[in-house]
Order: C-alpha cells, then sequence, then structure tokens
C-alpha cells in the first residue's frame, strides 16, 4: 500500500487527501486548524493537528516512510517553505510543493522541493482553454490528453446515423451518449445510449471520448 503524507487541510489538501484515501493508499494529514482535523475524524485518513515545520512532529508520524508528501499550504508562504524544508531535511524521498505564485514556486524549488504545482492555476488555463477552443458545455479530464466532453453536434454528423458518420474513424473520437432535446423545451433532454442506428439532429449534444486535440479539432467539422 502507497503511503502519503500531505501537509495542509486547505480545498487543495482535503481534496488530495480523499482521492488518494478513495484509491487505497495510507494518507497522513498535518493541520493547525482543529476544526477541520476533527471533520476526519470519521474517514480512513489519519488527521493530525500539529505543527508540520517540527521535525519531531514528522518523526512521530512516520513521515520518513511515506512514499511522497505535498506540501499543500497555499497562503501562508513562509509556512509552505518551511514546511518543505523539514521534508526535506527529513530525507522524504519526493517532496510535492503546492505555490500561489511564479515567485513562491521558484523558493520552493530552491529550498528542494522535487515537484511544484499550481494548483489555480493550472486549473484556470484549462477552464479558459477550454472557453476559447471548444464548444463543450462541459469537460472532464479522464487523463493527460484525454478527456470526456459535450459537444453541439458538428454539421457534418447531422442527418447521419452514428454508423455512417464512422465518428472514430474519421473524427477520431468516440460517441458515448446524445443528449437530445424533447419536444416540450422546458423538459430535460433525453439520454440516447449510443449504438450507431440513431440519425444526428442539429439540436443534439453529444457526449463524446477522445484525445484533447481530436476534441479540438471536432469544432471545425
Amino acid at each position: 500500500m502507497k503511503r502519503f503524507g500531505i501537509i495542509g487541510a486547505g480545498r487543495f489538501g482535503m481534496a488530495l487527501a480523499g482521492n488518494l484515501s478513495a484509491a487505497g493508499a495510507e494518507v497522513v494529514l498535518i493541520e493547525k486548524r482543529e476544526a477541520l482535523v476533527q471533520a476526519l475524524a470519521q474517514s480512513r485518513i489519519t488527521a493530525v493537528q500539529g505543527d508540520a515545520t517540527d521535525i519531531a512532529m514528522l518523526r512521530s508520524l512516520d513521515f520518513q516512510r511515506c512514499d511522497a508528501v505535498i506540501v499543500a499550504i497555499g497562503s501562508h508562504v513562509e509556512g509552505s517553505v518551511l514546511a518543505t524544508v523539514t521534508c526535506k531535511e527529513l530525507g522524504i524521498p519526493v517532496v510535492i510543493a503546492k505555490a500561489t505564485t511564479d515567485l513562491h514556486g521558484k523558493v520552493l524549488e530552491r529550498v528542494g522541493a522535487d515537484i511544484v504545482v499550481y494548483p489555480d492555476r493550472d486549473r484556470a488555463l484549462r477552464l479558459a482553454q477550454s472557453l476559447m477552443k471548444r464548444t463543450p458545455i462541459d469537460l472532464y479530464e479522464i487523463t493527460d490528453g484525454y478527456s470526456v466532453a459535450e459537444v453541439s453536434a458538428p454539421k457534418g454528423m447531422v442527418g447521419k446515423t452514428l454508423k455512417a458518420v464512422a465518428a472514430r474513424q474519421k473524427y477520431g473520437i468516440t460517441v458515448l451518449v446524445i443528449r437530445r432535446a424533447a419536444e416540450d423545451t422546458r423538459a430535460p433532454r433525453t439520454m440516447i445510449i449510443a449504438t450507431g442506428d440513431e440519425t444526428i439532429e442539429a439540436s443534439d449534444m453529444l457526449v463524446v471520448f477522445g484525445t484533447d486535440d481530436r476534441l479540438d479539432a471536432l469544432r471545425n467539422y
């Protein structure tokens, strides 16, 4: 079982801890605020109130046995830097630190962070790219380079069946579901599982899977 340490229980730290725990990892979290620690009391996450810049506390929690430690402190720059230094002094093999600005990130790199992440900036960048480049009203990144998106039916598909369109061969994407508008515009859209025999209508929304570049290209059809 993989073991991860997380320092800081803000939105990023809590989301990370929850996802790692749900995936079967052992998670040990340190947070100064008692209320946030208590909120995790009934979870599988080991949450402890304390100061992550105290190397004795990290040792007491066996942080040195972690496969990686994530310093998820964002708003308190000094605290994130000191926690990163402490983790490296403890000999933790991989220390990943959250940065809120480029300068913050450079400081973290200087003090030994193996990986620096900018979750807020990266999330905003992905959203901006989606808004500027895609027609999807929603986009879900599955893994790097692959996404599930909801797109307006491209003009080149309208009036044809999915079999005739051959979306996988021609567009490099897989149509998973068709969301079709009801006659009563106040009613929710009908969900149609794609089998290949459905004729695509101009108002249809398609839930599709594919690489990000293929999804980008889809808007031109």
